[in-house]
């Protein structure tokens, strides 16, 4: 069996970061979005990775390179210009050939292992010729939703139902063999004039094809939007063991599971977990609360955060106040000047949002 990571997309939603880094390398607890990915094909006994890329392919092959620090081999296939996720398989139709296979949004966080999953979809007693992972929804408007038969076989998809037969919302994890092929060449553009995944799906299950239902019970993620970054990296960090390995003087208060990498100083400061820390990090007088991911090089002085993440190479000074449930790039610099007169000043990309109290 194989496995394909979907990262064509620009990330759109996400901007300004986005302009500058692939939103699937957005660091969620310290580790990029995809390596969690990578790391539960890994463990679901999966070696062959072909990762679908666009604009950003050269900062996605910068990250992983050929795969070996999983066990994994890695292959790059272009997607030049992006139609749809049924259009993303297809191209990677090439690199699977006649077996079996897994596609993986490369931005989605699943906390449940896929490796049970991926064992029964190969079982020799199973003939299903598609699985697609749903999960209970309080929204279903909002999801392409899955009906299904007494026996859990998918009979039908519907893609944002004004009235939802039911609530299970399809996850972007599946698993195919290679009939879905057929079924993408079968299927025309959609009115955003994509080709839909959802309607490959449903031409199999038109063609007496098996689609079988997979219900993940744990939580699930799509971090396409700033909110989701946040509320993912909550979820990642509700599961970490502490680990001290950085400097923390007399001064100093660790609260909690706290994990601080090495060459970080805590000098007069209080980290109430959990946190994550992250290499050759200064936190001075400031206080970081629960549910905050400090990446890389970052300084923090005399300010106070929680339940946010900061990406690497970033200085936070003097602010006054607390700063709370906010996503900071890499690169940025937020401080207070105490000089006269006092203003406001600002760089912002696009599609920024700053929240003054």
């Amino acid at each position: 069996m194989k496995a394909i990571f979907l990262c064509a997309g620009k990330g759109k939603r996400l901007r300004p970061l986005t302009l500058s880094i692939s939103k699937h390398l957005i660091p969620i607890a310290n580790k990029p979005i995809l390596f969690y990915g990578l790391e539960d094909i890994k463990n679901a006994g999966i070696r062959d990775v072909g990762i679908i890329v666009g604009d950003t392919r050269t900062d996605i092959q910068e990250a992983v390179g050929n795969g070996g620090k999983w066990g994994l081999n890695v292959t790059y296939i272009t997607q030049d210009n992006p139609k749809g996720l049924a259009h993303a398989v297809k191209v990677a139709q090439d690199f699977i050939g006649d077996d079996s296979f897994i596609v993986y949004l490369g931005d989605n966080l699943l906390k449940e292992s896929i490796k049970k999953l991926v064992e029964k979809f190969t079982s020799p007693d199973n003939n299903a010729n598609a699985m697609v992972l749903l999960t209970k929804v309080e929204n279903p408007q909002q999801f392409g939703i899955a009906e299904l038969d007494n026996g859990g076989r998918i009979v039908r998809l519907m893609e944002k139902p004004k009235i939802p037969p039911t609530n299970l919302g399809i996850i972007g994890v599946y698993l195919f063999d290679k009939n879905i092929f057929s079924s993408i060449d079968s299927i025309k553009p959609s009115v955003r004039d994509e080709l839909e995944i959802t309607d490959a799906i449903q031409h199999m299950i038109d063609q007496n094809l098996l689609v079988q239902s997979y219900v993940v019970n744990n939580w699930w993620k799509d971090t396409g939007k700033p909110d989701d970054i946040i509320e993912a990296n909550r979820f990642m960090l509700e599961s970490i063991e502490g680990d001290i390995r950085g400097q923390v003087d007399a001064e100093s208060h660790i609260a909690g599971r706290v994990r601080i990498d090495k060459n970080s100083k805590i000098i007069n400061s209080k980290i109430r977990g959990p946190v994550v820390i992250g290499k050759n990090t200064i936190i001075e007088n400031s206080f970081v609360g629960p549910f905050s991911s400090i990446g890389d090089n970052v300084r923090i002085s005399h300010s106070e955060i929680e339940h946010s993440v900061v990406c690497g190479n970033s200085i936070i000074e003097n602010i006054e106040g607390r700063i709370d449930a906010s996503l900071i790039g890499r690169n940025v610099v937020l401080r207070k000047i105490d000089k006269k007169p006092r203003v406001f000043r600002f760089i912002l990309g696009d599609n920024s949002m700053s929240e003054l109290t």
